[in-house]
């Protein structure tokens, strides 16, 4: 059922607990594009899951790193929905389960956070398992200390999910009366299978720029998401 920004802010606000379910929606009013539609050497000829997938980073490492380093964006700074969600917490319960891997979340402050496919911002060493400093990598791939491989601490496709993302994730979406899905096409699996974990209970809110498709009763509004998060 679609609802107005009205009433779903008001949903919100009354939530006794909530738990926020984000994509790249979320970001891109921070300037951080959506990785499929960034404009760069490989666009248009090689997919971006080709690119960010275990496949190219042990097969073409150079490839990989020289696409990885597009999706940095360092200078960016949450937006009102970082910040509004971040407010929200110290006055209930509040927990974010995000797809997103630009660290935003946790620069708003955010503490009850499931970063479900990791951080660019953590990096380490394949070799000798050493933690590298971003900026680091973003100079070289190679390890200083022993030439290892660098490589940031995301979910690649080919890669599987730790059992204790899983875990964080579904308790996150189990505790609360609210689910709010905001600035994802909710596609990606299994991402998008959280929503069985609610509570049964739970209500389930979404807030998106185009209709997506929730297998279960909902609400939604049509909407990018800085309109709602502004007026809450």
């Amino acid at each position: 059922m679609e609802i107005t920004i009205q009433a779903a802010v008001q949903k919100i606000q009354e939530a006794k607990s909530i738990t926020f379910l984000t994509g790249a929606g979320v970001s891109t009013p921070s300037g951080v594009p959506d990785y499929r539609s960034l404009k760069g050497i490989y666009h248009g000829i090689e997919a971006p899951e080709y690119l960010l997938s275990s496949d190219c980073l042990n097969q073409e490492p150079e490839k990989f790193y020289t696409f990885v380093k597009t999706l940095y964006h360092p200078t960016a700074e949450p937006n009102v929905i970082h910040k509004k969600m971040a407010v929200l917490e110290r006055s209930k319960p509040v927990w974010i389960v995000s797809q997103n891997i630009d660290g935003l979340h946790q620069a708003a402050g955010s503490q009850h956070l499931v970063n479900f496919h990791g951080s660019l911002y953590d990096c380490y060493c394949r070799k000798c398992g050493q933690t590298v400093p971003w900026q680091e990598y973003l100079k070289s791939d190679r390890h200083e200390n022993c030439g290892g491989q660098i490589r940031p601490g995301i979910v690649l496709y080919g890669e599987g999910f730790t059992d204790d993302t899983i875990r964080q994730a579904i308790q996150a979406v189990n505790v609360s009366d609210l689910l709010v899905i905001v600035g994802t096409s909710f596609q990606v699996h299994p991402f998008c299978d959280l929503i069985y974990e609610k509570n049964e209970k739970a209500a389930v809110l979404a807030i998106n720029r185009t209709p997506i498709h929730i297998p279960m009763l909902h609400e939604f509004v049509e909407a990018d998401g800085s309109t709602v998060f502004e007026q809450l």
